[in-house]
C-alpha cells in the first residue's frame, strides 16, 4: 500500500512547511521531502544554503565541508558562534539544522572533496549537488563529475569582496560576466574538453581590500583552534585574505537553495 509520502492527493504538508506550501501547492512539498541534496562547503554560502533546504521541507541532506568553525566565520556563517568555535563545520551545522527540521535525514562529511575522495559521497545517489567550493581545482573536479554523472548542479562563484546582495546574478556558466572566479572556471573547463552547462549565482561587483586592517591569520597564522581535530588550515595557507559580508554570502545560498525549490514548481 501506497504511504501518505507517496500519495499525492493524500498528502497534508506538515506545519512548519505550510506557508511555503500555500506559494508552492502540497505536491512540491510531498517531492522536497523526498528530495535528496549534498552541498560541498558550508561557508558563507553553503551553510546558508543549507539552512534555508532544511527550512524548505528538504528531507535528505549531506554536507561536505573538512573545516572547523573559527572567530573569524560568525560574521558570515549560519553555524559559526562563540560556542561553536573549534567544532567540525558539518558537526555543528547538523546540530542546528536538527532542530530546524529534525524530520530531515543529514549525512556529514568532514573531508575535502577531490578526485581522490570523490568516491566516499556517493554523488549518483543524489538528485541535486550543491557547489559551494572556494579552491578552484576542487571545484572544477565536482563539476567535471557531475557532468559525467549528469547530475542536476547549482555552483556558487565568488563572493568575497562584495556588499551589495541586489548585485547578484543567475547565469549559465558559459554566459557569466566580470566575476575573477567564473573566468578561471570556465578556462579550466575548456583545458578540460568540458562543454557541459549548469546554473551559476555569480556577481560583478568587487571592491577593493582595506589593506591597513591586521586580519590576524593569513600567511603563515591562523586563528582557528585546531586542537587535534585533523582539520587543515586553509587559512594558513592563503596569501591573502579576502572580505566578505553576509549580506552577499547568505544571499547567494539562499538563491542556490531556492533553485531546488523552484525546480519543482516551473515543472
Amino acid at each position: 500500500m501506497d504511504t501518505m509520502l507517496e500519495r499525492a492527493e493524500d498528502y497534508a504538508p506538515p506545519p512548519r512547511f505550510q506557508r511555503l506550501a500555500l506559494i508552492t501547492g502540497a505536491d512540491v512539498i510531498r517531492k522536497l521531502a523526498k528530495t535528496r541534496v549534498i552541498i560541498f562547503g558550508l561557508g558563507g554560502v553553503g551553510s546558508w544554503c543549507a539552512e534555508a533546504l532544511a527550512r524548505s521541507g528538504v528531507g535528505n541532506m549531506a554536507i561536505v565541508d573538512s573545516d572547523i568553525v573559527c572567530v573569524t566565520n560568525i560574521n558570515r556563517q549560519a553555524q559559526a558562534f562563540d560556542e561553536t568555535i573549534g567544532q567540525f563545520k558539518t558537526r555543528a551545522l547538523k546540530n542546528r539544522l536538527a532542530g530546524i527540521n529534525p524530520e530531515c535525514e543529514i549525512i556529514e562529511y568532514s573531508n575535502v572533496f577531490s578526485c581522490e575522495t570523490a568516491d566516499k559521497f556517493n554523488i549518483e545517489n543524489y538528485d541535486f549537488v550543491i557547489d559551494a567550493i572556494d579552491s578552484l581545482v576542487p571545484k572544477l573536479d565536482l563539476i567535471e563529475l557531475c557532468g559525467n554523472l549528469q547530475k542536476k548542479l547549482f555552483s556558487s562563484m565568488g563572493m568575497a569582496q562584495k556588499l551589495d546582495p541586489a548585485l547578484l546574478r543567475t547565469a549559465d556558466i558559459w554566459e557569466t560576466e566580470g566575476c575573477p572566479l567564473a573566468r578561471l572556471v570556465r578556462s579550466g573547463l575548456r583545458k578540460r574538453g568540458f562543454t557541459g552547462h549548469f546554473t551559476t549565482v555569480y556577481s560583478t561587483e568587487r571592491l577593493p581590500l582595506h589593506t591597513e586592517i591586521d586580519v590576524g591569520c593569513g600567511g603563515g597564522e591562523c586563528l582557528c583552534p585546531l586542537r587535534d581535530t585533523g582539520a587543515k588550515e586553509w587559512c594558513a595557507s592563503k596569501k591573502v585574505i579576502n572580505g566578505s559580508s553576509v549580506t552577499v554570502t547568505a544571499a547567494a545560498g539562499m538563491i542556490l537553495a531556492s533553485l531546488v525549490v523552484r525546480s519543482f514548481t516551473l515543472n
